[in-house]
């Protein structure tokens, strides 16, 4: 399944950016020649999309796009091109946050212009036959999915990032970014839920009866009893 990704998204750089190589190989100190890096850092779970079929499999590949040339100015060229288009393609995500300093120490090589791209895959499950209905029929009422946005800040309202967040109930996990921003695509939008902080290898517990659905204004989570 992820050959066919790799696949779908070398033809789509290729659309972009024509006649150059495209490796999905980790980054080298010493490249030679001129081409893009797709290489795929790691993957995670989607939240299925509602549908009255069995929901597809999804997962979300976060690859880090890189370019080299021999001329630098090529090189920025070629990845400037390829961030607008991504930009402009519905069916990608572009982090608004560079790579860390973490990615480019475990390659061991110097950081570089890149940019961080979220593809998503999807697989679709067998419809089970619907039975012969022999007894009157029981309506049941379906909870809606919403997007649930948050934010974490420590003493003074500082973000904090890489602190990892969990919905235990629903199996659902993430991590904050450098504005200590999180997100999930598809939380219930009724009842309570419950969210399992981590961070400095200590833990806070978090219920929410509300939905977050807009960015603009998140749950935010203050860890002013985290000490560092």
């Amino acid at each position: 399944m992820s050959d066919k990704l790799d696949d779908r998204l070398k033809r789509w750089i290729e659309s972009i950016v024509d006649g150059v190589a495209v490796s999905l190989s980790a980054p080298e100190a010493q490249t030679s020649g001129q081409g893009i890096g797709l290489y795929l850092l790691d993957l995670m779970q989607s939240s299925p999309i509602s549908t009255m079929k069995p929901p597809p499999l999804q997962l979300t590949f976060r690859y880090l796009v890189t370019t080299w040339s021999e001329r630098p100015e090529d090189a920025h060229e070629i990845l400037s091109r390829l961030f607008f288009a991504a930009m402009e393609n519905k069916d990608f995500e572009v982090e608004r946050n560079p790579p860390s300093i973490e990615i480019w120490r475990a390659f061991g090589v110097n950081p570089r212009p890149a940019f961080l791209l979220r593809a998503p895959l999807l697989q679709e499950r067998p419809r089970t036959p619907a039975k012969l209905v022999r007894e009157p029929v029981r309506v049941d009422v379906m909870i809606s999915r919403v997007a649930f946005h948050g934010k974490i800040v420590g003493p003074e309202d500082i973000p904090i990032s890489h602190c990892l967040v969990e919905v235990p109930a629903l199996g659902l996990s993430t991590s904050s970014d450098r504005e200590g921003r999180f997100n999930f695509p598809g939380l219930p939008s009724v009842g309570k839920t419950h969210f399992l902080i981590k961070a400095r290898g200590q833990q806070l517990s978090v219920d929410s009866e509300q939905s977050f659905p807009d960015r603009a204004t998140p749950m935010v989570i203050r860890l002013s009893s985290l000490e560092d």
